[in-house]
This record gives C-alpha cells, structure tokens and sequence, in this order.
C-alpha cells in the first residue's frame, strides 16, 4: 500500500543515505517478554536483520532509535554492526537531527519507521516516512509506504528490498 505513485515510491527511496527506525512495533512485534530473573528480551526476526546489513552493505547507514532503554535492543545493534542505537531516547526527532549532522546528511535523505504516535513528529520531518501494517492509523496516514508485514513479522526485510531494489535501479545505465 502506497499514498505515492510506485515511480514516486521508487524515486524518494533512491535518494535515502540512513533508515532510521523505531524498535519496539518495528522490528519486534512489540510485546513485551520477561526472562524468570525479570530481565526484558524480545524477538527479532532474523531476515530483518539480513535485509539491514544488505544496507550497510550498499552504504546506506541505518540506526535505530527507541524510547525503550532495552539492552536487548542494544545487543541486537550490536550482533548486526549497527553503529547507531539510541535508546531510552525521549525526544527521537532531535537526535535523528543530531545524527544527520554528524553524517553530513539532511532529513530529506532520511527514510524513517515508525509505528506509533510518538514517532509521527519525526514520520512529519523526513523525506521517506514509512510504516508497518500493524501500526497506528495515524502512521498509516503520514506514510507513503505501509508495509503488507506487521512489525518483527519481515517487514523491515520488506523495505530493505525496496530500498535495495530503487538504489539498484538508479545505479543501471
């Protein structure tokens, strides 16, 4: 599902150097799971973690940021060589400000995942704003891509493809 034209879609995605995320309802299914000590872990779907490191692969940058402070979020930027993980973070649009500086990039360059309404000021900031097919109808409303996968279900491998696909597409004679 797409608020674009597929070329429109394509031709925004061509042009995203980071893909920031959200975590919990992005990359998890956003339950929450406690261990018998009482320590937080969650589940991760391993072919979303192989369509990021296609990213980092093909140069584009990816981070994460979360209002969780979970180390186990931490532990998976870690196991994927994802540099940049924010969590416990309050306000995720001023630090995906502060990241683009670092990177010498602008917002229009950045997609961004979000699946709640804490994640909408930032959704509202970035060129690429995309959702999952579980998240909030007002992320539905400011995507121009709602991924046919819910969240930890394959839908980051989902726009990981997409992304792959329209940098591919650019790169032919």
């Amino acid at each position: 599902m797409s608020a674009i034209s597929a070329a429109d879609l394509r031709a925004r995605l061509a042009q995203v150097r980071l893909l920031a995320l959200d975590v919990d309802g992005v990359l998890t299914d956003g339950g929450l799971y406690y261990s018998a000590s009482g320590e937080e872990t969650k589940k991760f779907h391993v072919k979303d973690g192989q369509g990021l490191q296609a990213l980092r692969r093909m140069g584009i940058e990816v981070a994460l940021i979360s209002g969780s402070a979970s180390q186990a979020t931490v532990h998976r930027a870690k196991t994927l060589g994802i540099t940049y993980a924010f969590v416990g973070t309050e306000d995720k649009l001023s630090t995906l400000i502060t990241l683009c500086q670092h990177l010498g990039l602008t917002l229009a360059q950045v997609a961004y995942v979000g699946d709640v309404v804490n994640d909408l000021p930032v959704m509202q900031a970035v060129g690429c704003p995309l959702t999952v097919a579980d998240a909030r109808p007002e992320n539905h409303a400011c995507a121009l891509y709602v991924t046919t996968l819910g969240g930890g279900q394959g839908a980051v491998r989902e726009i990981c493809d997409a992304l792959l696909k329209a940098h591919a597409e650019t790169l032919l004679p």
